[in-house]
């Protein structure tokens, strides 16, 4: 049963954003062209949560009433912090093999990859020097970086390297208090009548992001989570995080989400696919987890490679790219569900990705079931249509926006799509995957 989650963050008034231009603007101008070449990426939500196998960390949070509503990892609420907590001495994924997640990564199509470092609770997956509360520090029996292992196996395969980073963290002394109030997403005080504390938390934070913008290879995307933490009360000083964090990577992207403003470069619909009307003005990518949640749980129910590949298509001819969610076990590796997903994926993107990759979008309102992408040399575009849509019989040529004369290929099969007397198509000549879309590749005559 799906679990109705309270996590989503509302933006923060990101289309009513006047144009200002940065020093870093026209870089991440052209950085965004190379981004929105990729289109599929894979999040990896990894942390003691896994050992647990509940909802991430939201349970930790006393206010977030949602997260433990018929799971709860212990019943009595200090116990179940306490006991949540002590799971750094469980948590041992050693069958935690990068190399293999990037080769599978790479089979299913994923172009970036996006990695925790740290969730809000405060457990860091990478050799931090600001806390003990971290993978192979001294509570840890696992004795490896596990964000190191993770980047060097995902730059081999060429990926493009990002960092989720919680921006709260409920961990620290200095965002929550060792005291007895009760305790939210948000800082646990008032940080305008305590700033020096607030001071302390800043600094923690600007060190952990120059921590793994320094010490772990080239970076390409910073992927700010935590959309509450970073202004107002909670004033991160973000200008300087960014300066930071570009220091050695002097291309980076970042994502301060839901928050809009000079750090968004680009915008993150959660769990949603825009309707057209909705369709940020920003460079866009849908996130969407393969299961219900974004973490492991022991009992999953996956969405399918149909449903996933109807998302993609649909994300793609709107102009957006789409992450998508892996929740990998406690002992490191990923479930066969999500493998056998995987695998379908990359099997059609290994026949069908000309039509996905390097694209672009005209969104518009289509009175019928494709779904088109276009090459950015404005003489070719391809057509999709799922193979969970109506029966496809004979069609139109301006049903996939083609004239006469125009070459049409079959991308199932690479050959020449017959043209029937007048504009018309006949269907059942179009080869139909086992999984996901029917695609036509359409040049435009010359002229």
């Amino acid at each position: 049963m799906s679990i109705i989650r309270g996590d989503i963050e509302e933006a923060k008034g990101i289309e009513e954003e006047e144009i200002v231009v940065y020093p870093e603007t026209n870089m991440v101008k052209e950085r965004l062209e190379w981004f929105q070449d990729l289109k599929l990426g894979v999040i990896f939500h990894y942390g003691i949560y896994a050992q647990a196998g509940i909802v991430e960390s939201w349970q930790l949070s006393e206010e977030d009433v949602w997260a433990r509503e018929g799971r709860e990892f212990r019943k009595d609420f200090k116990q179940l912090q306490l006991d949540y907590w002590n799971l750094i001495s469980e948590f041992n994924p050693t069958q935690l093999d990068a190399k293999k997640w990037a080769q599978t990564c790479k089979q299913a199509g994923f172009k970036y990859c996006i990695f925790t470092t740290k969730h809000h609770d405060g457990f860091n997956l990478y050799n931090t020097m600001e806390t003990e509360y971290k993978v192979g520090g001294k509570l840890s029996p696992f004795k490896r970086d596990i964000l190191k292992e993770v980047f060097d196996a995902f730059r081999e395969e060429d990926f493009g390297i990002g960092a989720y980073y919680s921006k709260a963290d409920w961990y620290s002394q200095y965002y929550w208090l060792d005291d007895e109030t009760k305790k939210g997403r948000r800082a646990s005080y008032d940080t305008q009548k305590h700033p020096e504390i607030w001071e302390k938390y800043v600094q923690f934070v600007h060190n952990q992001i120059h921590e793994i913008t320094h010490n772990y290879g080239d970076i390409d995307l910073l992927w700010l989570d935590g959309g509450w933490c970073g202004q107002g009360k909670e004033d991160l000083q973000m200008d300087r995080l960014a300066e930071i964090a570009r220091e050695q990577n002097p291309e980076l992207i970042m994502v301060d989400r839901m928050m809009g403003g000079r750090h968004e470069n680009y915008v993150t619909p959660e769990r949603k696919i825009p309707a057209l009307h909705e369709i940020p003005t920003k460079v866009w990518e849908s996130n969407i987890p393969i299961g219900n949640d974004w973490g492991y749980v022991p009992v999953e129910t996956f969405k399918s490679s149909q449903v996933l590949l109807d998302t993609f298509v649909d994300v793609v001819s709107k102009g957006g790219n789409l992450i998508l969610g892996v929740g990998p076990t406690p002992q490191g590796t990923f479930t066969e569900e999500e493998t056998t997903i995987l695998q379908e994926i990359g099997e059609w993107l290994a026949i069908y990705g000309e039509g996905i990759y390097h694209t672009r979008a005209q969104a518009k309102d289509r009175a019928n079931e494709w779904k088109l992408t276009f090459n950015k040399n404005e003489k070719t575009h391809y057509a999709f249509r799922s193979i969970e849509a109506s029966q496809l019989g004979t069609f139109s040529l301006a049903e996939i926006e083609a004239e006469v004369g125009d070459e049409i290929i079959d991308l199932g099969t690479g050959g020449v799509v017959t043209i029937l007397d007048g504009d018309q198509i006949d269907g059942s000549q179009i080869h139909r995957p086992t999984v996901g879309s029917m695609g036509l590749k359409v040049t435009k005559k010359t002229q």
